[in-house]
């Protein structure tokens, strides 16, 4: 290493002069872990580069400072300006333009952890964005025939949703997707699941989460990309982290959040018990409804069918009907009484017809004596030789006079 001596007056290059403070710097064991509190400025993130540069300033001084893009892609958080923050790193000098500054190594939040700020700007950035609308939340299905379940295929939760569905709703299938629930894989294989389930429209509800743990531990479900799936999913999302106080991304941009895994299950279906209960209450409504309904229709009926036998020209006509037959038989009556009165008065004129009937006269014995078509009264009406008819009562013959 080249180490200029200013005991004697020489003329130096810029370069040499850098490299000696850059040495000297970079020497110094105290400057080679430097933890440094300050307020962030002049904050620059080249997307591209993953490269963050800024200022960090209190009261009174201001250092520059950069974190390359393989300690800033570990940030849980975005840092911004005016931004209080803890940095680990080391002081070196940068040779080409002679200054010193920050290499970071670590950021942390001051006065607040880092995943809780990161989970904070994460929800106002998805806020904004309209992800945890209503206006998007999808209604569950009332009684779905396949529930997809994403969480660990060894945890506690796993086997709370699978007996919950089958005990509610013994008919349901379920469909599981084991992933990883926590790490850094974790977030990548919640996504998948989620994408794959519904590309396929493997089923119609989705329950997704896993148990309670501390923040580190429910960190997979605060990831962007997986809040994204799950807004953009067609199926309905019930998401179901960590225990009743632990919220996640997830919960928010779900459609429904479930305080447990075993209440997320008992969102999901229906209770058996309670459909048969709900469904038997509604028999017996129903008939005791339509018993109600008929008794009252046919009163309804019976009402209406006097009220229209009282206006219906049927009535009239039956009255006249009555009417005329009633006259129909009196006329037969009267026609009856005359015919035997008739017949009666026929019979006394027969009688009397019969008595003066020369026939009935001629039955007893006597005849009638005719000429020319005249009946002979007087024996002067006959002269000897003539010739006469007699006529019986069964018969006639011919006569001559013989005497005088």
């Amino acid at each position: 290493m080249y180490t200029p001596d200013f005991t004697a007056p020489r003329v130096l290059t810029v370069s040499q002069l850098n490299f000696y403070i850059k040495s000297l710097i970079e020497n110094d064991s105290k400057l080679n872990i430097v933890f440094l509190s300050g307020e962030i400025s002049n904050l620059t993130d080249h997307y591209r580069s993953g490269h963050i540069y800024l200022s960090l300033k209190d009261e009174k001084s201001v250092i520059r400072a950069v974190m390359f893009s393989g300690n800033a892609r570990n940030l849980r958080f975005k840092p911004t300006d005016g931004m209080k923050v803890i940095c680990r790193g080391r002081v070196a000098v940068y040779e080409p333009t002679g200054q010193y500054q920050l290499y970071i190594e670590d950021m942390q939040p001051d006065g607040i952890g880092a995943l809780t700020l990161a989970y904070e700007q994460l929800k106002k950035k998805l806020a904004e964005k309209g992800l945890f609308d209503s206006a998007h939340k999808k209604p569950l299905p009332r009684f779905p025939k396949t529930v997809g379940v994403i969480t660990s295929p060894t945890g506690a939760a796993v086997q709370d949703i699978r007996n919950i569905l089958y005990r509610r709703f013994p008919c349901v299938n379920i469909v599981m997707c084991p992933v990883l629930v926590q790490g850094d894989s974790a977030p990548e294989q919640l996504v998948r699941a989620v994408k794959t389930l519904d590309m396929y429209n493997a089923c119609d509800v989705i329950i997704i989460g896993r148990g309670g743990g501390s923040i580190e531990d429910l960190w997979a479900f605060n990831d962007e990309m997986l809040a994204n799936a799950i807004y953009n999913c067609k199926i309905p999302v019930i998401s179901a982290v960590g225990h009743e106080t632990d919220f996640t991304i997830c919960d928010f941009v779900a459609d429904m959040r479930a305080p447990t895994p075993s209440a997320a299950a008992e969102l999901a279906v229906p209770d058996k018990a309670e459909l048969m209960s709900y469904y038997n209450s509604q028999l017996q409504y129903l008939s005791s409804f339509m018993d109600s309904r008929f008794r009252q229709s046919s009163s309804l009926l019976i009402d209406f069918q006097r009220r229209i036998s009282l206006v219906s020209p049927q009535s009239k006509i039956d009255k006249y009907e009555k009417n005329i037959e009633l006259l129909m038989n009196k006329s037969q009556n009267l026609i009856n009484e005359k015919y035997i009165e008739k017949s009666n008065e026929i019979t006394k004129i027969s009688a009397k017809l019969e008595s003066l009937n020369p026939l009935s006269v001629l039955s007893r014995g006597y005849s009638i004596a005719e000429k020319d078509g005249c009946v002979i009264t007087s024996s002067s009406q006959l002269n000897k030789g003539d010739n006469f008819t007699l006529e019986f009562s069964d018969g006639k013959i011919n006569a001559t006079v013989n005497g005088d």
